[in-house]
């Protein structure tokens, strides 16, 4: 099932070969010969977490803490599977269609998957100057940069500064 659901993904995406890198933990699903026959298939490169490392995904983790303290979060085990599916359902389209996320600029992942978030951001930016402008006694450094994040990472590098910054922290 899940071989035919990231195919299908693909296509509807249009993700050619060699584009794209799926990282999981270790489960037998994402493991399993069909699974990676499948990846082969579609140029996909798997790509899995370490052994006994929770957070070699934090996007996942992310996903998970969001998703268990959201106030929407059921308080009772759901009263049968149709029930589940629906509540995940919902919760998924208010996650990708709804949710700001502030990795990325607070856009929804739908609006920067569209590429809406070009103009959302440049709109946010001429709101800001314009304010700033209006009262400059309130302003004490420049506006947020709403410039969209061309790349998000999962373990970006640390500049020399950071790296230097922890080292004295931790001195």
């Amino acid at each position: 099932h899940a071989a035919l659901l990231i195919r299908k993904a693909c296509l509807a995406e249009g993700i050619s070969r060699q584009e794209l890198v799926l990282h999981s933990d270790n489960g037998l699903p994402m493991k399993g010969a069909t699974m990676l026959a499948m990846l082969q298939k579609l140029g996909i490169v798997p790509s899995f977490s370490r052994p006994s490392v929770s957070n070699d995904n934090p996007y996942s983790e992310s996903l998970f803490g969001t998703m268990k303290y959201t106030p929407a979060y059921p308080s009772k085990p759901f009263e049968s599977l149709d029930a589940a599916r629906e509540w995940v359902s919902e919760f998924v389209h208010w996650y990708n269609e709804e949710h700001r996320h502030s990795g990325i600029q607070f856009v929804t992942p739908a609006q920067r998957h569209s590429g809406a978030e070009k103009l959302i951001l440049m709109n946010r930016k001429v709101v800001y100057e314009s304010a700033k402008q209006r009262s400059s006694e309130r302003w004490s450094r420049e506006t947020r940069n709403w410039e969209p994040v061309s790349e998000v990472w999962l373990n970006p590098e640390k500049s020399e500064t950071e790296e230097q910054e922890v080292r004295e922290k931790v001195a």
